[in-house]
């Protein structure tokens, strides 16, 4: 895993597989969810049984948006603020999720096959990265 503290502990893990989203997946439907659900939401579900799952590491870029000026607190990013793209992806094992796009191409569009990553977001005042999910475009 690169080095560093996650955004948020739970969310992602480096297996021996590669990166992947901690999540779940009810028994009963196969509901997927990110973060990790306690019960199945799913209306149509008789009966909320729900099991850790994870989630990744290929899927497809289904819409994005450029994120052109400094989101507000409590959002971290290093100074001088870049613009990035954030997207909704498809995973190829049923979960629809939001992340951000991994490097600097800004001209990437919907359809892309995408792989999920364990990245820098910024650093912390001491020169920790904080370490996030992003997908790079393939």
């Amino acid at each position: 895993m690169v080095a560093g503290k996650p955004v948020v502990e739970g969310l992602f893990a480096e297996t021996s597989a590669g990166p992947r989203l901690l999540g779940s997946r009810c028994a009963s439907c196969g509901a997927a969810y990110f973060p990790k659900g306690t019960v199945c939401h799913n209306p149509d579900c008789d009966e909320s049984k729900m099991e850790d799952a994870e989630f990744g590491p290929k899927g497809k870029l289904w819409s994005l948006a450029i994120q052109t000026y400094p989101p507000p607190p409590p959002a971290k990013y290093d100074e001088p603020y870049k613009p990035y793209a954030t997207g909704v992806i498809d995973l190829d094992d049923g979960l629809r999720v939001l992340g951000r796009l991994s490097g600097d191409d800004l001209t990437v569009h919907p359809g892309v096959d995408v792989e999920l990553v364990l990245e820098p977001l910024c650093h912390e005042e001491d020169g920790t990265p904080v370490i996030t999910w992003k997908f790079k475009p393939l």
